[in-house]
This record gives C-alpha cells, sequence and structure tokens, in this order.
C-alpha cells in the first residue's frame, strides 16, 4: 500500500464518517488487510482485521470488521455490498470462527450479521488515544459466524484490547 493509496483511502473515510479520523486511513489501528474497490481511484474501502478474543474465557480466532466506507458519489451501486462479500470470503478462509463488526446498517443484515447484546471488555482508544479499559453491554455488536460454531449471546466477551 502506498501513501497514495493510505492518502485516498482517508478521503473515502473522511468524506463517510461524521468521526474525526484526523487523516488517517483507520480508525483505531491499522487492518491486517484491506479490501478495496477502485476505479481510477480508490471508492470504497473495507478493513479487516483478524485477532483473538476470549468468549467465556474460551480464546477464540475472529475476523473484526471495520472502517466500512463508501466515497458518497458512488453508493447505491452496489459496490460495499460486492466488497462485503469478498472479504466475508477471506475471512471465511482463514482460522476466523466469527466476523464481527460493531454497526447498524442494511448492509450488514444482507451479509449475514445478526446484532448481539453480549457485555464485552475492550480497551477504549477514542481519538486513537487510551482511554481505559472498559465493560459495556454491546449496542451495536453485530456477529456472522463463518464456521458451524454458534455465537453465545449471552457470553461475556473480552477483545483483550481495542475495537475496530
Amino acid at each position: 500500500m502506498t501513501a497514495f493509496d493510505e492518502a485516498e483511502i482517508a478521503d473515502v473515510i473522511a468524506a463517510s464518517f461524521p468521526t474525526e479520523y484526523s487523516g488517517r486511513s483507520f480508525y483505531q489501528q491499522r487492518p491486517h488487510l484491506r479490501v478495496i474497490w477502485r476505479k481510477e481511484r480508490i471508492l470504497a474501502h473495507i478493513a479487516l482485521f483478524y485477532r483473538s478474543i476470549r468468549i467465556d474465557g474460551d480464546l477464540t480466532v475472529i475476523a473484526g470488521v471495520g472502517d466500512v466506507a463508501c466515497h458518497p458519489d458512488f453508493r447505491e451501486l452496489g459496490i460495499a455490498t460486492k466488497l462485503m462479500d469478498h472479504s466475508l470470503a477471506l475471512a471465511t478462509q482463514s482460522q476466523a470462527q466469527f466476523a464481527v463488526l460493531f454497526g447498524a446498517r442494511t448492509l450488514y443484515d444482507r451479509a449475514g450479521f445478526s446484532p448481539s447484546k453480549n457485555t464485552y471488555t475492550s480497551v477504549d482508544m477514542t481519538g486513537a488515544k487510551t482511554q481505559g479499559i472498559g465493560t459495556r453491554k454491546a449496542n451495536f455488536l453485530m456477529v456472522r459466524p463463518l464456521k458451524n460454531r454458534v455465537w453465545p449471546e449471552t457470553a461475556q466477551i473480552d477483545f483483550l484490547g481495542p475495537l475496530f
């Protein structure tokens, strides 16, 4: 990924979210994999974060999905759906048991994500600065199984670090 690519992703993210990213091409942590849609320039982006979390104490590999962004001028063309489908296909080929994201959009419902209200612990990194460790009830947690495993909706989740 070039510096020019990073700048284009940062532009798409800035146009897509009200949250201040301060010119970064990522929210809190750099992703392990980026899936992009380019047509002369980068028009859309999804970040994948492969990591382990604890589900009721059991270490489980997940694919965190974050920074899902499509430039407003190119929405409603199915680009985000195609990127999500490709991202989930990649995640399914990995060791990840679940794809996990925080959001509330029809795109996620169509991709097979379901809301979950688990209580979770994570490092709060608002503004890409460590703010503390907190435990809270999930409001926008969405989960999609990638293997033959059921997500335990009453389990305590420990993200072992920041969210995506």
